[in-house]
């Protein structure tokens, strides 16, 4: 079969505009996967900005936190043995030996708490001290000074696989724990806290729950009333977790911290 000249134009043409154009789609396509990958960069960068900024924030707030414990229990604990100590000492009646002999063993006594009082918030000042020997520790330590208020039932549950995450995540979730701590102190009018934490084969998990009065999750989430509720599940995001809040009106609080494993 003969192939005419003007068949052979026409194929010769369309070949050329296929060579023309595949370089060009070629083009175009680097072009766009430059793009979508320099998209990608600017993203990771601002996103782990956005982390060392939250961080840093967090770590401002444990400090914070830290400060105000140490000046509540200097007030409330330490100032009261000092104070004691004081009146003791201006009670002792010299000319009664039997008296002195008791009030200087009671000021003795007075002296010494106050001593182990003083070297426990040397110890609590140290927060990433605190933090860096793990977090559980860090709860634990937190949950003393907790516990001498004797305002709460409190109780700790733990198995025995320890959480593996970074020191900077670590941080983030003793930082949820204080603030969900805080809320049942500010909020619940609760007698009874109950904290587990949980390792597994791919995560972690912290859960606190309260016997407080409670809340309607929607509604309190949908004010700006909620904002300590907004922060704790940002956070939670942030270290590629997830924060469950279940609570209804005098039914009690439980919030489930859920963070993967890297």
């Amino acid at each position: 079969m003969q192939i005419s000249s003007k068949e052979v134009i026409s194929l010769i043409g369309l070949t050329s505009i296929i060579f023309l154009i595949a370089p060009l789609f070629l083009i175009l396509y680097v072009l766009s996967y430059n793009r979508r990958k320099k998209s990608h960069q600017e993203e990771t960068i601002m996103l782990q900005k956005n982390f060392e900024t939250e961080l840093l924030r967090t770590q401002m707030e444990v400090q914070e936190q830290t400060l105000k414990t140490v000046a509540y229990d200097l007030h409330d604990n330490i100032g009261q043995l000092l104070s004691l100590t004081t009146i003791t000492l201006s009670s002792i009646n010299l000319n009664d030996n039997q008296n002195t002999a008791e009030k200087i063993a009671l000021v003795e006594d007075l002296t010494l708490r106050s001593i182990k009082e003083v070297k426990a918030l040397s110890r609590l000042l140290h927060g990433e001290e605190i933090v860096s020997r793990g977090l559980r520790a860090a709860i634990e330590f937190e949950l003393e000074w907790l516990k001498r208020s004797d305002r709460f039932k409190i109780s700790l549950q733990h198995n025995n696989i320890p959480f593996t995450g970074d020191s900077s995540v670590e941080t983030i979730i003793f930082r949820l724990f204080q603030e969900i701590i805080n809320n049942i102190l500010q909020h619940a009018k609760a007698t009874q806290i109950s904290i587990t934490l949980e390792g597994a084969v791919d995560s972690f998990k912290l859960m606190i729950a309260d016997n407080g009065i409670g809340f309607n999750v929607d509604e309190i989430i949908n004010r700006k009333a909620g904002m300590g509720l907004h922060n704790i599940i940002k956070r939670s995001t942030m270290i590629n977790g997830n924060a469950a809040i279940v609570s209804s009106p005098e039914k009690g609080t439980t919030i489930t911290i859920t963070v993967p494993y890297k």
